[in-house]
C-alpha cells in the first residue's frame, strides 16, 4: 500500500482574456488582495489563436498571465475557479439579450512537472476535482529537453515557445521557493 503524502506547494497563476486590458489591472488587484504578490507577469499580448470568443467579447482580444508568489496546496484550485468565475461575473455586461463576458479568467498551477489548468467544462483528458470543476495537464516537464512539452489536447497558445519559457521562469521560480 502507497503513503499517502501532503503534496508539494504549487505556484498559483491565471490567463486572462480580454478585448480591454485595463480590466487586467482591476482583476490583478481584486487576486492579489486574495491570494498575495503577484511576483511575474507577461505582457500584454494580442491573442488571435482561434475566434472561439469572438461572437461574445469581438474580433480584438488581448492575453495577459499573472503568477502569485505565494505558494498553495493544489488542492485548493477548484476555489481559486469559482472566485475566477465569480470575478468574470462581476465584469460581465448584461442585456436582454443576456450576459456577456467583458473578460475571461482561467486559473491553473506550475508544479516541477507540470502546469495544470481549471475549467467548467469536462472531456476524456479532465479530471473531476469538486464544485463543478474540472483540472487537465496541458503542458508536462521534460528533464531530457529541459523544458515544457505539449500533449495531444494543449491548447495551441500553450503550444508556442513564448508560453513554454514563461511557465519553464515560472518553474525556476518555484523550485527556488521550495530551495530546489
Amino acid at each position: 500500500m502507497g503513503v499517502i503524502k501532503t503534496p508539494l506547494p504549487i505556484k498559483l497563476f491565471v490567463g486572462m482574456l480580454s478585448p480591454e486590458p485595463a480590466l487586467f489591472s482591476a482583476c490583478q488587484a481584486l487576486l492579489s488582495a486574495e491570494y498575495g504578490p503577484i511576483d511575474l507577469e507577461s505582457n500584454v499580448m494580442p491573442w488571435e489563436v482561434t475566434s472561439y470568443y469572438h461572437e461574445e467579447m469581438g474580433s480584438s482580444i488581448f492575453r495577459k498571465f499573472i503568477f502569485l508568489q505565494e505558494l498553495m496546496d493544489p488542492g485548493k484550485l477548484a476555489g481559486v475557479k469559482l472566485l475566477t468565475n465569480a470575478i468574470e461575473e462581476r465584469y460581465s455586461l448584461t442585456s436582454q439579450s443576456g450576459s456577456r463576458r467583458r473578460i475571461n479568467i482561467d486559473p491553473g498551477y506550475v508544479t516541477e512537472a507540470k502546469v495544470v489548468l481549471a475549467t467548467t467544462k469536462d472531456f476524456s483528458h479532465r479530471v473531476y476535482i469538486g464544485s463543478g470543476i474540472y483540472a487537465e495537464v496541458t503542458l508536462r516537464y521534460s528533464s531530457r529537453e529541459e523544458t515544457f512539452t505539449v500533449l495531444d489536447h494543449t491548447y495551441f497558445d500553450f503550444r508556442t515557445i513564448e508560453y513554454r519559457e514563461l511557465f519553464n521562469r515560472a518553474r525556476n521560480m518555484l523550485r527556488q521557493n521550495l530551495n530546489r
